[in-house]
């Protein structure tokens, strides 16, 4: 097995280091500036260069280059050893936009596409609700169209962000008397409106990522609809392709994690590898991350030759979500009576044991976002190795 990428890509790879090497971190009288104008003044450098935004056109801020999975994995692979910052994060960047590319109109890409990319426009996901979220098919929050704009009510939870998002791509029912699927759509709405209010709601960690999002009323443009009236469940499924990718494509980092797992972990004041108990452990759990590393290096191969990955793309979100438990499970484990300690909230100054706190508890919200574990199983076994839906009996009783 050849793991080398061949030489037009180590070429490539040195051309890389050479610009990250030139830009990052900032030298001179750069480094005084604030940390977010370093991140922004590199992101511009980085995709006039061609490594960010690869799939974004130019016209929409993006560096429009040609799709090489490769190329891509060398990116990740060397913007990840130099820390330098990627695309920036957010709801708008990794779904909206690959959203919009597909089933967007065209006034929409040029109205939102470039201003999410500069970090202009933040975005909120608005689709689990009270009640509806592993069957998000069975949201209640109704649009009614009134002249040229719909009149949204409804609650929206655990919407990430949304303090501090200017909008929300969000799904609603449209078409009442239409089947459960079929009757929502896929709308844009500002969120800084009378008819809106956010409140944060306090995790387990002391931050307030997540809040509920209240509609009375609340209104947005006729034409602000992704995709046909009514067809906003295949739409979702485009963003939630892209969610799942997101999660999925985490292998650096989870590999990253575990060995600074590996160096900082103590029991006793010894190294926690001097446990023979704990070595197998990381050695089990390393395992699990070369393979997925291994997975992704085949998936690159594939699709650089247009070959069939199987159901590796299927395993990407579920493996990366059950990995970085496992490692946070160890490391909580491992910290003992200190697991007791309040988990670091958000402005907090401490940099302990919170951090790994932090880490375990954000793991369990993670094998929710993008679909449940169980869901995604589901999906592996249906899709993936052709066996037989639920029961229509079954799926009643689950409605």
């Amino acid at each position: 097995m050849d793991l080398t990428y061949g030489d037009e890509y180590e070429d490539f790879r040195s051309e890389v280091r050479v610009f990250l090497a030139s830009n990052w971190p900032p030298q001179g009288d750069e480094s005084n500036a604030p940390r977010t104008e370093h991140e922004q003044r590199f992101r511009r450098l980085a995709t006039e260069a061609g490594y960010l935004y690869r799939n974004v056109p130019r016209r929409f801020g993006g560096s429009e280059q040609p799709p090489d999975s490769l190329r891509a994995a060398v990116i990740t692979e060397e913007f990840a050893r130099a820390r330098a910052p990627k695309e920036a994060s957010g709801q708008g960047v990794s779904m909206l936009i690959p959203t919009l590319l597909e089933r967007g109109e065209e006034w929409q890409k040029e109205q939102f596409i470039a201003k999410t990319v500069s970090g202009e426009y933040r975005w909120a996901q608005g689709y689990s609700e009270p009640g509806s979220g592993s069957d998000l098919a069975s949201l209640r929050t109704r649009g009614e169209l009134v002249g040229d704009e719909w009149v949204v009510n409804g609650q929206k939870i655990w919407t990430s962000d949304a303090m501090s998002c200017q909008y929300m791509f969000t799904l609603v029912r449209t078409e009442p008397e239409a089947g459960k699927h079929a009757g929502i759509s896929y709308l844009l709405i500002p969120l800084d409106q009378p008819g809106i209010e956010i409140r944060p709601l306090k995790m387990i960690t002391g931050a307030s990522h997540f809040n509920e999002v209240f509609l009375n009323d609340a209104r947005t443009k006729a034409d602000w609809i992704v995709g046909r009236r009514g067809e906003g469940w295949n739409v979702s499924r485009t963003t939630l392709k892209h969610e799942r990718k997101a999660i999925g494509g985490q292998s650096q980092t989870l590999f990253d994690t575990l060995m600074r797992m590996v160096r900082k972990a103590t029991i006793d004041g010894r190294p926690a590898l001097e446990d023979p108990t704990v070595r197998e452990r990381m050695a089990a759990l390393e395992a699990w991350v070369w393979a997925q590393r291994y997975g992704d290096y085949f998936q690159a191969t594939c699709g650089l030759h247009g070959g069939d990955p199987g159901l590796l793309p299927l395993m990407n979100k579920l493996l990366s979500t059950e990995i970085g438990h496992e490692i946070s499970k160890i490391a909580f484990d491992l910290i003992a009576e200190a697991s007791l300690l309040e988990p670091l909230g958000k402005g907090g100054g401490r940099r302990g044991n919170e951090r790994w706190m932090n880490q375990f508890m954000g793991s369990l919200g993670a094998a929710i976002a993008g679909g449940t574990s169980n869901i995604q199983r589901n999906i592996i076994a249906e899709r993936g190795l052709g066996l037989p839906r639920e029961s229509a009996a079954d799926e009643a009783a689950h409605s």
